[in-house]
């Protein structure tokens, strides 16, 4: 499985990642696998009802950024060994998947903590944008 993703709706499932980790528990001494599985509200920032979101992103860069997340988040968390990240770009309806996360550390305190970071800052850094289409109109959203 790739390290980082970017995926269209429904190719990934949160499932897939923990299962891709668990090998790490029996030969890697990892004690912890922390998933994270983001999915879309149904009440936007303007307390209407969302009726989709849309996810985009330049390809090239939004996986650079993933991986220079992904790498972080590694050097900086001793004990964590190994972080997967998937981010879905396409429409999306609430309830369904937007970004994946997982994590599989030595402890589960190290892999809490280094999802969090993860989550974070794709939010924050990633090339994804993201219009929110709610019954009063539509906006781009910044993390």
């Amino acid at each position: 499985m790739e390290k980082v993703r970017l995926a269209k709706r429904g190719e990934v499932k949160l499932q897939d990642l923990v299962e891709a980790l668990r090998p790490l528990a029996t030969k890697g001494g990892c004690g912890a696998i922390v998933a994270f599985n983001g999915v879309v509200r149904s009440i936007g920032r303007d307390s209407s009802r969302v009726l989709k979101l849309v996810y985009e992103a330049y390809e090239e860069a939004a996986l650079k950024g993933l991986s220079k997340i992904r790498e972080r988040v590694l050097r900086e968390n001793p004990g964590v060994e190994e972080v997967l990240i998937c981010h879905v770009v396409d429409e999306l309806e609430p309830g369904e998947d937007t970004v994946l996360i997982a994590v599989a550390a030595r402890h589960r305190l190290e892999a809490f903590k280094a999802a969090q970071e993860a989550l974070e800052a794709v939010k924050h850094m990633a090339a994804v944008s993201k219009k929110e289409v709610t019954e009063r109109g539509e906006t781009w959203v910044s993390g």
